[in-house]
């Protein structure tokens, strides 16, 4: 059987402004897209401060969580990049590339494309290597380390106890 390529989507990323807090607040409000953050959705006062974050990490690093955007519509779809791992267990003091994208476009490869993309401004700001924290359920961005060509380096159990995750490598 001949297999078939579809080709990645097309995204845009841009460094979040006061107004994405709110776009994120409502793309993530899924359950889904929060079932391996606790499940519940986090309130508009957080995403108040992440965005705001973002916006001083990539002045002060050139490299951020970028908003990303659908180019067809301009709507925003979630967010992808990299920023500093913020937790002083696990990979503390490595820049960690995330993604999380609202429940309406998971499974058309804006991730991976996205991802690829925040990687080129990483690599441009000097980074040597990345980290990405995974739980060890969640399939989807599992297969989205494995598309960027990064490698389980190790198991990291939360502080709590309550959750399993995967650190992932990738030289650049």
């Amino acid at each position: 059987m001949k297999s078939v390529h579809t080709p990645l989507p097309s995204v845009e990323l841009r460094v979040p402004t006061d107004e994405d807090a709110r776009h994120w607040h409502q793309a993530f409000s899924h359950p889904d897209v929060m079932e391996f953050r606790g499940g519940a959705p986090a309130e508009l006062s957080e995403y108040d401060e992440l965005t705001a974050r973002q916006r001083r990490h990539h002045a002060e690093l050139g490299f951020c969580l970028y908003t990303l955007v659908d180019p067809a519509d301009g709507a925003v779809i979630g967010f992808t990049g990299a920023q500093p791992w913020p937790h002083d267990w696990g990979p503390a003091g490595e820049i960690e590339i995330g993604w999380r994208l609202d429940r309406a476009y998971w499974g058309k490869g804006y991730a991976t494309t996205a991802a690829q993309a925040a990687l080129e401004s990483v690599r441009a700001a000097g980074v040597r290597h990345v980290v990405a924290m995974v739980a060890a359920a969640n399939e989807r961005s599992l297969a989205v380390t494995r598309r960027l060509g990064m490698r389980r380096a190790e198991t990291v159990i939360t502080p709590n106890g309550q959750r399993t995750a995967y650190c992932h490598r990738l030289d650049l």
